[in-house]
């Protein structure tokens, strides 16, 4: 007790202030399912210097993680980022209990969704159609990554090799191989499907074109692009003067995106 009366005052981290301790509630309860990280490059995206994520983690719930997976398949993806696609398919049930198969097609470089469709009957015609749209104007990757679904059948190997794309096949039962599509398919669940009760296949364009137009695309950081959208924008000045964000509901309120304004 007597060494602690004499010693200097303690150092350390400076406390958060109330309003960034507000600000996390807020995100944190607008976004049920946001973690620690992911309300961090929100902060970021928007201008504020944050605290660390575990710091962030004290005031909102249910942290996310990861797994490693082969170090020379991930050599393969890091070296061939920015000429490489990946394409898969995801189901879903509809009210009436009918199946719906959302087809994507991913940029690995930016994350960006380069294209998607749905439909209730695919085929290796549908797929090598979606794939044409998919590649306008000789836009295209070098890789396309893609599993073993009967969907692809013949035709859809001999349409890549045809246009100049190696096709990469990931080996069966192996989804991690792919794993940027994956993962986006598992954000899609997340984030959009495990909310909504799908009523037909009109309802389901309206929700992805909006889910990843006004979200994903412009307000949504991803870590692997250090905290960067796929569609980067302009990064904002630490704030200075009074300002506060004003929330845009997306996707009926499951997310916000967030703009500033003078306060």
């Amino acid at each position: 007790m007597w060494w602690r009366c004499k010693s200097p005052s303690k150092g350390g981290r400076p406390p958060i202030s109330q309003e960034m301790r507000a600000l996390i509630r807020r995100f944190s309860r607008e976004n049920a399912f946001w973690s620690a990280e992911r309300i961090h490059g929100h902060l970021v995206l928007h201008g504020f210097d944050p605290p660390c994520p575990d710091t962030i983690r004290k005031y909102m719930v249910k942290p996310k993680g990861g797994t490693e997976k082969s170090q020379n398949w991930l050599t393969f993806l890091c070296n061939h980022t920015h000429v490489s696609w990946g394409m898969d398919f995801f189901t879903v049930p509809t009210i009436r209990f009918h199946i719906l198969f959302i087809f994507v097609v991913l940029n690995h470089a930016r994350r960006q969704v380069i294209h998607v469709a749905v439909t209730a009957h695919p085929t290796m015609a549908w797929v090598i159609q979606q794939l044409r749209e998919a590649m306008p104007y000789g836009i295209q990757p070098t890789y396309l990554f893609r599993d073993n679904d009967g969907i692809y059948g013949d035709e859809v190997a001999r349409f890549l090799k045809g246009t100049g794309i190696e096709e990469v096949r990931t080996a069966f039962r192996c989804p991690w191989q792919n794993p940027f599509v994956e993962r986006y398919g598992g954000t899609l669940q997340r984030e959009l499907l495990d909310h909504v009760i799908i009523l037909s296949e009109g309802h389901l364009k309206r929700l992805l074109k909006e889910y990843i137009g006004e979200y994903y695309h412009i307000a949504r950081p991803h870590h692997g692009l250090d905290g960067e959208t796929p569609f980067p924008t302009d990064k904002l000045e630490p704030v200075i003067e009074p300002s506060k964000l004003v929330s845009i509901p997306v996707t009926g309120g499951l997310h916000h995106r967030y703009i500033r304004v003078a306060a």
